[in-house]
């Protein structure tokens, strides 16, 4: 399980961070609101842990900003005893669960795992983008009904382009999604492996389906995200139907 945790009391965050890698779970640190929606606009994970009071935004703010961009990733909100008002507000903002930040840790991680049961068993199984089809239990990928084979590494990328549609994804974010850190190649091997899944998708008729952001990366548009920048559409001129039969 990979873990955003948004904590910017370093003790605590110690705190945290011990019980968490017993679990083995993969954590990533942000002790400001600013960083934690940077990092959510670039990485996927798997559950945010958050602490509710944070040196730069409220943390209700920061999960609004969340929900607001879109990213359905699983919140648990950690609040103080002292705010009792923390929990509906939390909630309202879209947080999956609010506790005490001095919860007992075997308790809050196995919260944390029955949220992700959760999301992941309420997630949708499909991933849609125009005649682009994503089938994330079946691991297949269709082009208007026609089957695209990928590689598990090409199906992950796509995945994570698609998750994040209409965001830009850096070469190094991508490498870091696919490896983990763990015996990563070279950054190039992104270009490699979008060359070929482009190539598969020609084949099958969607050519222009990843886009080339140069000097950030590739993204994936939806029809609703349109082109960042569209040449406004001159109205048409007025037709006099009188003038017309009377022709």
């Amino acid at each position: 399980m990979r873990v955003l945790l948004v904590e910017n009391d370093p003790a605590l965050a110690r705190a945290l961070q011990a019980p968490f890698a017993a679990q083995t779970l993969r954590i990533e640190a942000a002790d400001t609101g600013h960083d934690a929606l940077d990092l959510l606009r670039h990485y996927q994970y798997d559950i945010v842990v958050l602490n509710l009071s944070l040196p730069d935004i409220d943390g209700m703010r920061v999960i609004g900003r969340i929900r607001a961009s879109g990213i359905a990733t699983p919140v648990l909100a950690l609040s103080s005893r002292r705010n009792r008002h923390d929990a509906p507000a939390a909630f309202a903002a879209g947080a999956d669960d609010v506790v005490d930040e001095t919860v007992d840790r075997t308790e809050l991680i196995a919260r944390m795992n029955a949220i992700v049961r959760r999301a992941r068993g309420h997630s949708q199984s499909k991933l849609q983008v125009g005649a682009l089809s994503l089938d994330l239990e079946r691991h297949e990928v269709t082009a208007d009904g026609i089957h695209i084979a990928l590689t598990g590494k090409e199906f992950e990328l796509l995945r994570l382009l698609m998750l994040r549609r209409n965001l830009v994804l850096t070469k190094e974010a991508i490498l870091d999604q696919l490896y983990g850190g763990l015996d990563e190649p070279e950054v190039k091997i992104i270009d490699v492996f979008v060359c070929k899944i482009r190539k598969k998708l020609a084949r099958a008729g969607l050519a222009s389906v990843i886009g080339t952001v140069w000097g950030r990366g590739y993204t994936i548009q939806d029809a609703s995200g349109g082109p960042r920048h569209s040449t406004p559409r001159l109205p048409e001129p007025a037709v006099d139907l009188r003038r017309l039969a009377m022709a």
